[in-house]
């Protein structure tokens, strides 16, 4: 797919809002824009934690999916206007507009779309395809190998209208959401949960081990490029100081977990990720 100039994706997003979809600009590697310094760290409260879907109150595009918006006033504002010359592609909320797409990454899991779930409207992507149903549902990542939800609070990559008539959402689709995840390997846990501890502790008080946990969150959302790599770098660090003495829970892993997915990666990516700071670390 050619890359759209800024002039032409401030364009496509214009006209995708005035048919009622909302829209956001995208950074390289199909990340979200960075939050502003007003919402840096959810100080101003973080909609992404919110349970229903609703637009950002920052007039910056900020909060990935939340920012998504249909006014024209928004997307030309001039709050708007560096991340639109920054952006590497448009995005969508599927789910503010009804909908709800199965990404499919690779063909091993376009084929078992193809047996097990009913023909709808299909878009060819970087490395698959998306599949496109009437409904909203939860978007939980990892369903299956390969396999991805995008609907309420997410976000897509717009990458054309598609091809077939789109259908409604089925039962087979939603039962992603609350099955077991299929297996991987012994390597890359399916859960994640803090190491038991049972070293030295040198935290003089919680301060310190919340320090760690902020600072990482920051790296994560300000970083400008490599995402991947930064993730690994953040985790790696927070194991490195706080992962064996016990001091470390499962809501400081949490937390970080939603810096990250914030930022784009998927929860295989980010399980990948602190599986192998772990292994690095001999823990």
């Amino acid at each position: 797919m050619t890359q759209l100039t800024t002039s032409a994706q401030l364009c496509a997003a214009l006209d995708l809002a005035g048919r009622g979809i909302p829209v956001l600009p995208l950074r390289e590697g199909k990340a979200p824009m960075g939050n502003c310094r007003a919402c840096g760290k959810n100080a101003c409260g973080g909609r992404p934690n919110m349970k229903t879907p609703g637009p950002c109150e920052c007039a910056a595009p900020c909060h990935a999916w939340a920012a998504a918006t249909t006014d024209p006033a928004v997307l030309t504002s001039a709050a708007w206007a560096l991340a639109w010359r920054q952006a590497a592609a448009v995005a969508y909320h599927p789910g503010g507009t009804g909908l709800t797409v199965v990404d499919l990454d690779n063909a091993d899991a376009i084929a078992w779309a193809r047996q097990n779930l009913p023909a709808t409207r299909t878009v060819p992507s970087t490395r698959g395809e998306h599949w496109i149903y009437l409904g909203t549902m939860a978007s939980p990542n990892g369903v299956r190998p390969g396999v991805d939800i995008k609907s309420l609070m997410s976000y897509a990559r717009w990458l054309g209208p598609g091809t077939g008539t789109m259908t409604p959402l089925p039962d087979v689709v939603r039962a992603l959401a609350v099955k077991e995840p299929t297996a991987r390997p012994a390597s890359s846990a399916s859960t994640v949960s803090a190491p038991p501890g049972g070293g030295q502790c040198p935290h003089r008080s919680p301060a310190y081990l919340e320090r760690g946990i902020a600072m990482a969150e920051q790296r994560i959302e300000e970083a400008p490029d490599g995402i991947h790599r930064t993730v690994f770098r953040m985790f790696l660090a927070v194991l490195s100081a706080h992962g064996r003495c016990g001091c470390l829970t499962d809501g400081h892993i949490a937390r970080l977990f939603t810096a990250a997915q914030t930022r784009g990666e998927s929860l295989r990516h980010c399980e990948d990720a602190w599986s192998n700071a772990r292994t690095q670390l001999g823990m």
